[in-house]
């Protein structure tokens, strides 16, 4: 019995999320259909993660067990092959047989888009949050180091009920502009349900003055839902990228961000 590492991207706009549902098309049950052809036996796909709907992958990771021989190269071109435009695989390896793309997980990055513009941008609709404001990096970049360290993030999480720990490290919090574009790049151990949309609202709370940066320790001390900010909208999230070794996710010396979390505040 082979294991194979794949990783895929995709645009989440078609697609009720991930995991596979009953009564909606999720980006796994596709995935899944395609790769049984190829593979010619039915199969389940173990992913690295559960994202919402109309939330996108950069990088994302599965797992599938298979008794086929076929080379990796040929898993990936046959794949895509079946695949519709928006889904794509785009690496396949051997694994060892206790790799799961879950639970060997030590670490992930997501990416925040924002498009700052009265004027809405048509090229960007499902893959940016437009936001009708001009965006203040500086006070936004003031809140986001009080987030790097270990924390306990429940103010940031829509539902902790099925998680063990609300603690979590953030390794690093970069804010990116060019023009319109903001870019907001969190890299942690892990992260609680709907915490970087919340913490991305947090920061347009902030920026309209609802908030101030030097709310966020109390908020964070707070462990109460209520004190953060909004949810921002699905549509400008991706997982930017996976981690399964902890020289990998921390392995960025040459980083202009780095400090005591080899993270830091970006100031591009």
């Amino acid at each position: 019995m082979r294991n194979l590492k794949v990783t895929a991207a995709y645009r989440g706009t078609k697609y009720h999320g991930f995991q596979i549902q009953n009564n909606a098309l999720t980006v796994q049950e596709v995935l899944e259909k395609c790769v049984s052809k190829v593979l010619n036996e039915p199969v389940t796909i173990c992913g690295c993660s559960r994202t919402d709907t109309g939330v996108h992958a950069n990088m994302y990771v599965f797992n599938v067990k298979t008794t086929s021989n076929i080379r990796c190269l040929g898993f990936v071109r046959g794949v895509n092959g079946l695949l519709p435009d928006d889904i794509s695989i785009l690496a396949c390896e051997d694994a060892p047989e206790d790799f799961h793309a879950r639970y060997s997980c030590v670490g992930k990055e997501y990416i925040y888009k924002l498009h700052c513009s009265e004027s809405k941008d048509p090229f960007s609709t499902d893959l940016r949050l437009h936001y009708r404001r001009k965006f203040n990096t500086d006070l936004a970049r003031q809140a986001a180091k009080y987030f790097i360290g270990t924390h306990d993030f429940a103010s940031f999480c829509a539902d902790c009920t099925n998680v063990k720990s609300t603690i979590r490290t953030i390794f690093t919090f970069k804010i990116e502009n060019s023009g319109d574009s903001v870019n907001v790049l969190v890299k942690g151990d892990g992260f609680l349900y709907n915490m970087i949309r919340i913490i991305v609202g947090t920061l347009l709370d902030i920026n309209e003055g609802k908030l101030s940066p030097d709310d966020i320790p109390e908020i964070l001390s707070a462990r109460d839902r209520l004190r953060a900010g909004r949810t921002a909208m699905a549509h400008g999230l991706y997982l930017n990228r996976v981690f399964y070794s902890k020289e990998e996710m921390l392995g960025e010396a040459s980083s202009p961000y780095n400090d005591k979390y080899t993270g830091g505040v970006g100031n591009a």
